[in-house]
C-alpha cells in the first residue's frame, strides 16, 4: 500500500506521505490505547507515516494534565513495532508544565517527551509557538545541542509570524545553527489570507516544508454545518464553528466543495484536503479522526487528483 509518493520535509532529509495524522485526539475523543492502536495501524497500513502531536495534548480535557497523547502514541509504538515506519513530530512551548523556549525548558521538555513516547529520537521537534522573551539564538542553540546528542533529527516552527520566521532563519545562517525546516500554520480553504500573504512566499523561497493545521476548519469543510441549527451536532464546538464560518463566503465555499465532490465522486472533506495537498507550498496537511471509518475517508483524499478547473473553482469561491 506504500504507493503514495513521499514529499521532503524541507532540507531535513526526512520524507513523508502528503497527509499527517493529528494526535490531539489521543486522550480526548480517542480515550484509550486500543482505540489509538486501531487508528495508527490503519494510518500506517494505508501508506502514511507522519504523526503529529505535542507535549500539551490534550491538557484541555477535564481530568487530563497534558502528555496523554504522547503516552498513547508511545504505547502503540512499543506494542506495534512500527517505529521505523513512522515520522514522529512533537512540540514544546505551549504547556503550562513546560512553558516557553528557554534552553533549560527545551532540555527538560525533550526528555519528558522522549520518555512518554518511549523512543530515543524525535524526528521533528517543533517550537509550538514563538517565545519573544528568549533570544532566537538561545532557542536555536538549545535545539542544536539536541540534534548533536541525537535526541532530535530536525526542528520546525509552529504559529510563527513571517517576520519572526525570517529572523529565525537569518539567525541560523549567521550563527551556523540548525534551521527550522518546517512551518506549522493554520491554513485551509476558508482561512487563507494569513498564510498566503506573507508566510507562503517565505517558505517557498527558503525551501521549508509546511504541515498545516485546522485543515478542515474545525469540521466546517466536511459540510456538517450548513444551517445555524447544525451547531447542536457538536456540543463542544458547534456554536463556535457556525459563528465563525457560516456566512455568505462560507456557504459559497461549501457549494463549490459540493460541486467538485459530486464530479469526483468524493466527499467535501476529501476535496478540501485534496485542494490543500495540490498547493505547491504544502507538504502535508494535518487531519484527525476518531474512528477508523472516518480515517479511511480522509486518507482517500491523497488518491484524488483535482483538475485545474476544479482547483480554480475552489480558489474563486474561497478567495480571501
Amino acid at each position: 500500500m506504500s504507493s503514495i509518493p513521499r514529499r521532503p520535509l524541507g532540507r531535513s532529509g526526512i520524507t513523508v506521505a502528503p497527509l499527517a495524522f493529528g494526535g490531539n485526539v489521543f486522550g480526548w475523543s480517542v480515550k484509550d490505547a486500543a482505540g489509538t492502536g486501531r487508528l495508527l495501524d490503519a494510518f500506517v497500513d494505508g501508506g502514511f507515516n507522519l504523526i503529529d502531536t505535542a507535549d500539551v495534548y490534550p491538557a484541555w480535557v477535564p481530568g487530563n494534565k497534558g502528555g496523554e497523547s504522547e503516552t498513547l502514541i508511545g504505547q502503540w509504538l512499543k506494542s506495534s513495532g512500527k517505529r521505523d515506519q513512522v515520522v514522529i513530530a512533537t512540540k514544546v512551548a505551549k504547556w503550562g508544565e513546560r512553558p516557553g523556549l528557554s534552553p533549560e525548558n527545551i532540555e527538560a521538555a525533550v526528555d519528558d517527551s522522549l520518555r512518554r513516547l518511549g523512543i530515543d529520537t524525535i524526528d521533528l521537534y517543533q517550537a509550538h509557538e514563538d517565545d519573544p522573551s528568549v533570544p532566537l539564538e538561545a532557542t536555536l542553540g538549545a535545539f542544536s545541542r539536541l540534534i548533536e546528542k541525537g535526541k532530535v533529527r530536525a526542528i520546525g516552527a509552529s504559529n510563527y509570524s513571517a517576520e519572526r520566521l525570517a529572523e529565525a532563519l537569518r539567525v541560523s545562517q549567521d550563527h551556523n545553527l540548525p534551521r527550522y525546516e518546517t512551518l506549522q500554520p493554520e491554513y485551509n480553504l476558508y482561512d487563507r489570507a494569513g498564510y498566503e500573504a506573507e508566510l507562503e512566499p517565505l517558505v517557498k523561497a527558503q525551501g521549508l516544508g509546511v504541515i498545516s493545521y485546522y485543515a478542515l476548519a474545525s469540521g466546517f469543510l466536511t459540510g456538517k454545518y450548513r444551517d445555524p441549527a447544525d451547531a447542536a451536532k457538536s456540543p463542544a464546538r458547534g456554536a463556535k464553528v457556525v459563528a465563525q464560518y457560516l456566512n455568505p463566503r462560507g456557504q459559497a465555499i461549501l457549494e463549490a466543495l459540493d460541486a467538485v465532490a459530486e464530479a469526483q465522486k468524493a466527499t467535501p472533506a476529501q476535496i478540501a484536503l485534496a485542494w490543500l495537498m495540490a498547493r505547491d507550498s504544502i507538504t502535508a496537511p494535518i487531519a484527525s479522526a476518531s474512528s477508523v471509518e472516518q480515517l479511511q475517508e480522509i486518507l482517500q483524499a491523497a488518491r484524488l487528483t483535482l483538475t485545474p478547473a476544479q482547483i480554480q473553482a475552489l480558489d474563486q469561491a474561497s478567495a480571501p
